[in-house]
């Protein structure tokens, strides 16, 4: 996901170059918990919800809507969007409700709630003082469509963060629908708990549809423009050797299935991973004025697919709703994502060495000329969900790539070549999986257990404290030339045998 610099960098970028979900078998519990979310009703820009609790007791008194949400890095305070917020009992009585705190309401006598009943505003079109939600992660909702982002729309009991939840959309019946959620036999869309809730946003309205089978993984496509100048099919048909360089790049995906969420209207404020899908807010325009920036920002989206979805720590794995907690690897969850995109482009020939080299060129710039040199990654990650940290944000694209490309070198170096950073992060994600979290608090030991003991003085130097990056040096062991001066890369045309046998396996060609 990207923070509040996302725009600018895009600015930068630019300068450089089955439906609504699978079928879902579910055996329903008591636990369920069951929204309806009336979308026939669009009026006053608000969502009309009705929550169907299964039996409370005491320690359910709590009905919690989401401080934050995982890959914003951004405070949300969902809360301020309640607009009522009602309670019954069987007979309909109405019961006492308290909003003892921006996010919760207190239930003063949750075992007799039959139902819940709240509106809640849409939060593009809803002005707040401070802490604007970005609009890849908010909702939308409009004559001919609607953006749902789980977290701004859903909230969960006390201590039923983990119960399964089954949603309910009312609907125009010439609406399609996209998510990743899987759909039960009644039509209902189904979520293991609340996070997969969150990790699911939804796009409605007059959409068109695209898929693809990528060496087994489903990929759908689904996108609303505007005036309907853009079609699933156009993006699809940009996006094929993008797909296929992922699956080559990691030697086949780890999912299933995938979608994309594509939203065409008046603005753009980029793209929100998620776990099996990720969603894009952009301006509409003619396709080909797009295409290039669009498929550089989904290859960095897609891969996501591996981190965090199949390695990240217990604070992703477990995610805290109430109070924002950060994890210190960014580094790994943005910082590598955005260094694998751009990298799997470029072996895969859909960027050339040159559009790599001014890629790498532009980060060195706004890395040096936007940001706090003495800012480390480590501090920038624990820092993010700050507004001092949130300035500075941003550079987990740029200094955050380049360390993982010069982690991929010296990886290459201490393993004679045999062993590069993908190499690392595709054992890592056979270790760990969506299921399994890593220590927050000591990955960074664990990360050089899989690797080798020099690797402790990497992280050391360019993640946890911030030493300048030894850009020329690293980039030398595979016979790049890096020119401090100029900002400018070049292949050394005559390589020693060690340098031309690390560049090989850099830039080893991945087969479409």
């Amino acid at each position: 996901m990207k923070s509040s610099f996302r725009i600018i960098i895009i600015a930068f970028t630019l300068a450089l170059y089955s439906c609504g979900g699978t079928k879902h078998s579910t055996t329903k519990t008591v636990d369920n918990i069951k929204f309806e979310v009336n979308l026939l009703d669009r009026s006053n820009d608000t969502y009309k919800v009705t929550v169907t609790p299964p039996a409370l007791t005491a320690e359910n008194s709590i009905f919690q809507f989401a401080s934050t949400a995982p890959g914003t890095y951004q405070v949300m305070d969902i809360g301020r969007y309640v607009k009522s917020f009602k309670a019954f009992d069987a007979k309909g009585k109405e019961l006492e409700t308290t909003q003892v705190t921006t996010n919760q309401f207190k239930l003063s006598t949750p075992e007799h709630i039959a139902k819940i009943e709240y509106q809640i505003s849409e939060t593009w079109d809803t002005p707040v003082p401070e802490n604007n939600i970005y609009l890849m992660c908010g909702t939308s909702i409009e004559n001919d469509h609607t953006l749902i982002n789980g977290q701004a729309v859903f909230g969960y009991f006390k201590d039923k963060q983990n119960s399964p939840i089954t949603i309910k959309l009312d609907y125009p019946d010439t609406w399609k629908v996209g998510t990743a959620l899987s759909i039960t036999s009644d039509s209902l869309y189904y979520a293991e708990n609340y996070d997969k809730v969150v990790d699911s946003p939804i796009l409605l309205g007059d959409l068109t549809k695209a898929s693809m089978n990528v060496e087994g993984t489903n990929v759908d496509i689904y996108t609303y423009s505007k005036t309907g100048l853009i079609t699933s099919d156009q993006i699809l048909e940009s996006m094929k050797n993008m797909l296929l360089s992922a699956s080559g790049f990691l030697n086949g995906l780890p999912v299933k299935n995938y979608t994309f969420l594509f939203h065409f209207e008046d603005k753009t404020n980029g793209a929100w991973e998620h776990s099996y899908s990720s969603e894009y807010i952009y301006k509409e325009d003619r396709w080909e004025n797009l295409e290039e920036q669009i498929v550089e920002v989904a290859a960095h989206e897609f891969f996501h697919v591996v981190t965090p979805l199949n390695i990240h720590s217990e604070i992703v794995g477990q995610f805290n709703f109430i109070t924002p907690v950060p994890s210190r690897h960014l580094w790994l969850y943005e910082g590598t994502t955005e260094w694998a995109a751009h990298m799997m482009l470029f072996r895969s020939g859909l960027k050339s060495i040159d559009e790599y080299f001014k890629t790498l060129s532009q980060k060195i710039m706004v890395n040096a000329n936007y940001f706090k040199p003495d800012v480390s990654l480590e501090e920038l990650s624990l820092t993010s969900y700050t507004k001092e940290g949130n300035k500075q944000y941003g550079n987990i694209y740029m200094k955050g790539a380049l360390v993982a490309g010069l982690l991929d070198i010296k990886l290459l170096e201490l393993s004679d070549g045999k062993r590069g950073y993908v190499d690392v992060i595709k054992d890592l994600s056979k270790e760990y999986g969506p299921n399994k979290s890593f220590d927050d608090a000591t990955f960074f030991k664990t990360f050089v257990n899989k690797t080798y003991p020099e690797i402790q003085g990497f992280i050391d130097d360019y993640i946890i404290n911030s030493k300048p990056l030894p850009i020329a040096s690293y980039y030398n062991l595979i016979g790049v030339d890096y020119n401090k001066e100029t900002n400018t890369f070049s292949l050394n045309e005559s390589p020693s045998a060690q340098q031309l046998k690390l560049r090989t396996k850099w830039m080893a060609p991945i087969n479409l």
